[in-house]
């Protein structure tokens, strides 16, 4: 397997990044197979026993003792015959005849202990050709066992090798027909997790961004630093501080704009319906018309106080919100005199809702290009003046993109709604329809799986990206929508770092107020490494990984789980289950989305199917595989070495 190094990252701008999944194509191998040793041989006696020698010599002793009696008797008979005969005490045929018979006597017992003593050697001499061969088979054995062994142990090297410098953090990516990604559940640090993956991703890869935060978290705090570290220069909005520098919608035609001012106005009503929304927008319409091309927030309310004959007329003619002209025309919209009473509540609820919008586009100024745009919303400010600020701001993107032509990228361009549970289900099928027409990427994360949530999840061409649920009834729709017989793998990483980050807080710092660009411009000072360095210097989530680098028994160890309710409630921050429907079935799959898990030196870009698709294929025997498939990260393009890039 190749060796690559993550400093050198080359994401593909067609694939949309969610996380890394944790797997393991090879095994481990275990402990390395033991040695034999001669003491594991079968123990049998590899020498002739002293002891049985000695047995033996003394049964042939003892049997042969009465045979050497007889012998030695008839030696010693035979020689006093001899001597009888010397001393011719007696006649020599009788000695000859004496020593005859006892000399043969003595011959036979001599004869009968020799051949016992050369049987006992023989025997002895039998006992060791055995232990010598015992010996010998025991050495055969020692020797093939050991060359087993080396077998096993080459074997299990290659293995542990295979083993230890194998991938084990794989990109989950959804498929090229996905056009929208609907996260539900989460924690606001899981989301900053999330939200600085996929935007880091898209915007290194050479994609716009645009973040829509109505969490009141500053999620996208870490993704702002990291694209500042790169060379861009973001451009920041924290309403409603920053309203008076927002242009958005300003050229948006009457038409539209009466739109997207009748949609704010519907925030309060949740049971507004479409004809109520017609209503509300003739009256703006009308209004419009009377007040022109480029008519501004304030000139909006101040008709409708006219309108519904609030206040004084003469204050907004007196600082040249509308002419004497004007006035005359909105008194005689509806009638003169106004009788319609309807129209006047109806009136007055449109300009209480909308002077929340007054100061927009005020002291706007032409700010320079950027590719990642952040508009949030005050955590300080009120909680309905930032659902209003939110709607007008996503329904204001609605418009333009319907007025904009289809992109021939798919997700060049991605947007991200932080909080969309906050926003109407009709200003969120609105602006889902506007994306996909445009062929611009979306992606809404919900805190919580509310009727109007669960009606759109996972609707058409979408995947579904579940993280920790807050209750038992979110975890029990996510549990049915995708099925408990799934059994996920989690690393222990997962669990180990997002507990650290849970206490992650902070703020937005506008850039488009008094002194912006100088803030940007320290930053940029500060050094343009690349993702990996970025990551790891300027995001929580890369200073706390890269504590967990050295720990091998946190980077390895895992556990399984299935996909059930209780499960749903305690997953770690930034786990992550990725599923959408195929042709096979749905498919589920668990994902980290912490991304300093893209600077480890085990993680690859590839997914964990292509992977082992390719590497468990056997190479044609004309062709050799030169490199991985599907190495770690592959260094940026050499005309893309920082995000200075001009779109």
């Amino acid at each position: 397997m190749a060796d690559v190094h993550p400093e050198h990252a080359q994401l593909q701008a067609d694939r949309i990044y969610l996380g890394w999944q944790y797997a393991m194509l090879f095994p481990d191998p275990g402990p390395p197979p033991k040695r034999p040793s001669p003491a594991e041989i079968p123990e049998d006696p590899i020498v002739v026993d002293p002891a049985w020698v000695r047995r033996e010599r003394l049964q042939e002793d003892l049997l042969n003792r009465p045979v050497k009696i007889v012998g030695i008797f008839m030696a010693i008979l035979a020689m006093l015959i001899l001597a009888l005969g010397v001393t011719e005490m007696m006649g020599w045929p009788f000695v000859v005849i004496g020593l005859v018979a006892t000399g043969g006597i003595a011959a036979i017992c001599g004869y009968a202990v020799h051949q016992g003593e050369r049987a006992l050697r023989s025997r002895i001499r039998e006992q060791e050709s055995r232990a010598d061969k015992r010996r010998a088979l025991r050495e055969r054995e020692l020797f093939d066992a050991q060359e087993e062994h080396a077998a096993r142990y080459r074997e299990w090297a290659a293995k542990k090798e295979q083993h230890d410098k194998q991938l084990t953090w794989y990109a989950v990516a959804v498929p090229d027909e996905i056009d929208r990604i609907d996260v539900a559940g989460g924690t606001l640090p899981g989301w900053s997790a999330l939200i600085t993956l996929l935007g880091a991703t898209r915007l290194y890869s050479g994609g716009h961004l645009t973040v829509l935060d109505l969490s009141e978290g500053a999620i996208a705090r870490d993704l702002i630093e990291l694209a500042r570290r790169g060379g861009d220069d973001p451009l920041v909005w924290v309403l409603p501080v920053d309203l008076p520098r927002l242009d958005l919608g300003a050229t948006l035609p009457p038409e539209a704009f009466a739109d997207v001012l009748a949609h704010v106005v519907s925030v309060s009503e949740e049971h507004r319906t479409t004809r109520d929304l017609s209503f509300d927008n003739a009256i703006l319409e009308r209004v419009l018309e009377v007040l022109g091309e480029n008519a501004t927030i304030n000139q909006v309310t101040a008709a409708l106080r006219a309108l519904a004959q609030v206040g004084d007329p003469r204050d907004d003619l007196r600082f040249g919100l509308l002419t004497a002209t004007q006035l005359e025309r909105i008194g005689t919209l509806f009638g003169r005199g106004v009788t319609d009473r309807v129209v006047i509540e109806r009136a007055w609820a449109l300009e209480s809702q909308l002077r929340k919008l007054e100061t927009l586009g005020s002291e706007a100024v032409r700010l320079p290009p950027a590719r990642l745009r952040v508009v949030s919303m005050d955590r300080q400010a009120g909680v309905f003046g930032n659902r209003v600020l939110g709607t007008y701001v996503a329904t204001a993107l609605t418009h333009i993109l319907r007025q904009s032509p289809a992109s021939e990228r798919p997700w060049y361009h991605t947007i991200i709604v932080a909080g969309a549970d906050k926003l109407r289900g009709d200003v969120l099928d609105r602006l889902m329809d506007a994306c996909e027409t445009s062929q611009t990427g979306l992606v809404l994360t919900y805190r919580s799986l509310t009727p109007t949530v669960r009606e759109r999840l996972g609707r058409g061409h979408a995947a579904v990206a579940f993280m920790r649920l807050g209750n038992a009834e979110d975890a029990r729709v996510a549990s049915e929508h995708m099925g408990t017989e799934h059994r996920l793998e989690l690393a222990q990483l997962t669990e180990t770092i997002g507990p650290t980050v849970d206490g992650l807080n902070g703020s937005y710092t506008s850039t488009v107020g008094d002194g912006a660009g100088r803030a940007g411009q320290a930053e940029e000072e500060k050094g343009e490494g690349g993702l990996r360095e970025g990551i790891t210097e300027s995001t929580e989530w890369g200073r706390r990984a890269s504590k967990a680098m050295g720990e091998e028994r946190v980077l390895h160890r895992s556990r399984e789980f299935l996909v059930e309710p209780h499960q749903l409630q305690q997953l770690p921050t930034t786990s992550v289950i990725v599923t959408h429907a195929t042709a096979e079935g749905r498919q589920v799959r668990l994902a980290d989305a912490n991304p300093a898990i893209l600077t480890f030196p085990k993680t690859t870009l590839g997914e964990f199917e292509e992977v082992r698709r390719v590497m468990l294929t056997p190479p044609e025997p004309e062709q050799e595989l030169e490199t991985d498939p599907f190495p770690p990260n592959l260094g940026p393009p050499p005309e893309r070495l920082d995000w200075r890039r001009t779109h």
